[in-house]
């Protein structure tokens, strides 16, 4: 086979990828689609006479929007503030029915969820998309209820130290005790410490063992939870450190098979944050209790991602590496080729990061927020949809990426730059239904 006729066969690089805007900043007025006209704005319709209230905006129009600018809408700007009312008013109207449809919840969040305005439903809206609350509006104080009390009996039996659990062990017997031989009055008998329940035993069962052995994780969570975005006031309370602190040792010694993984502070952050700062102080004084379950559901779709016996297997993070790599060669086998086999940049060495602490390192936090309204409230799920959006990041910069060796494009992708997060959203929505099996 000739070199010319191997050329041909090697599959073409879509037209859409060569277009100036992965690699220029997005133009005041909207550009064209370069996938074509399918998710296109609509054209703006004939000018008319300004009804006294005004039309709830086109779908499309909301992307472009509201989403485009992460949401913040400057108080000067009526069009985006009609924007946010409209759609803080579908949210609204959503979250009020008797049973909440999650398709309908679902497709407003990748919208983006407005805040402001002295209303937040993002609280509310992430607790339905996590699993958190049933979709029934009348189960939500029972459900309340129960897991905020379930969450106290964790921290009655996670928290303690040995010395107290010991103490309340030894009075339980001592009370069980005086029930079956009907003892009412006189001393207490004197108990004796086994073996097992002195702090110098190696025992597997020892309480005092157990403590020492895990004490270097609770030193790595203390560790953690003192450089989570210390440049936000809000992370640099005593009092919000310490909950981020009791979640993850809760979290650690009730999942054991993964346990507490450096980084998992920063997957926390924004979690707490949202329901921490709920307008319903019902809801912000229980924002611990609740963030630890919801969070608890969040990794739970990503728990393959951090068991480090896995790695290696059919479910690891170097399977969904791999699956990366796939979806990149798949839309982009020219970037795929360069990236890969000429300057050797495997996605392990910037994509890990990534996906193990769900972008939140890449971009500024309330940018991020806004990327996980997209990411929870995708129907595909927030694993596919990551991977998506990951590989959309790489082909808003393939222009700079062509042009890079291993150096260049490693501190690219390792400190990725300013983007345009609707038209990254964009990009990723553009990629659905073409995840590697």
């Amino acid at each position: 086979m000739t070199r010319e006729a191997m050329r041909r066969k090697a599959k073409a690089v879509p037209e859409w990828l060569n277009s100036p805007l992965w690699s220029t900043p997005p133009l005041a007025s909207t550009p064209a689609d370069p996938y074509g006209t399918d998710f296109s704005p609509p054209p703006a319709p004939s000018p008319k006479p300004s009804p006294s209230v005004p039309p709830p905006p086109m779908r499309e129009q909301a992307v472009d929007s509201y989403a485009g600018r992460g949401g913040e809408i400057r108080e000067e700007d009526g069009a985006g503030a009609a924007l946010r009312a409209h759609l803080l008013a579908d949210f609204k109207a959503a979250l009020s029915k008797k049973v909440v449809n999650m398709g309908e919840l679902r497709r407003l969040a990748c919208l983006g969820v407005p805040d402001g305005g002295g209303t937040d439903v993002r609280p509310l809206v992430w607790k339905l998309l996590l699993g958190y609350l049933p979709t029934e509006r009348s189960l939500w104080p029972y459900e309340l209820e129960k897991k905020r009390s379930q969450y106290s009996a964790y921290k009655d039996e996670f928290l303690l130290n040995p010395s107290e659990k010991l103490r309340r062990i030894e009075e339980s017997k001592l009370s069980r005790k005086k029930e079956l031989t009907g003892e009412r009055n006189g001393l207490l008998p004197r108990s004796e410490v086994t073996n097992e329940e002195h702090p110098l035993s190696f025992g597997k069962s020892s309480l005092w063992n157990q403590y020492f052995q895990e004490s270097e994780i609770l030193e790595q969570i203390d560790r953690d939870v003192k450089r989570t975005h210390p440049d936000k006031s809000f992370f640099s309370a005593k009092s919000n450190q310490e909950s981020l602190r009791r979640i993850l040792i809760i979290f650690s010694r009730l999942y054991p098979s993964v346990r507490y993984v450096q980084g998992l502070n920063e997957v926390l952050a924004p979690l707490f944050y949202v329901l921490k700062n709920d307008l319903d102080t019902s809801n912000s004084t229980s924002a611990e209790a609740d963030t630890f379950f919801c969070f608890v559901e969040l990794i739970s779709g990503f728990k393959n991602n951090y068991c480090k016996h896995l790695d290696n297997s059919l479910v690891g993070i170097r399977s969904i590496l791999s699956k990366l790599s796939q979806l990149l060669k798949k839309h982009d086998e020219e970037l795929w080729r360069h990236m890969e086999v000429i300057t050797k940049v495997y996605p392990q060495y910037y994509a890990f990061r990534w996906i193990t602490l769900l972008l939140t390192m890449e971009f500024s936090f309330n940018v991020c927020i806004h990327i996980w309204d997209a990411m929870l409230g995708d129907p595909e799920g927030p694993p596919d949809t990551l991977l998506r959006i990951c590989c959309a990041m790489l082909i808003l910069v393939r222009k700079r990426l062509l042009v890079g060796d291993f150096t260049a494009n490693i501190q690219l992708l390792q400190h990725y730059p300013q983007t345009n997060i609707d038209h990254l959203l964009h990009i990723a929505n553009r990629l659905r239904g073409t995840m590697p099996s």
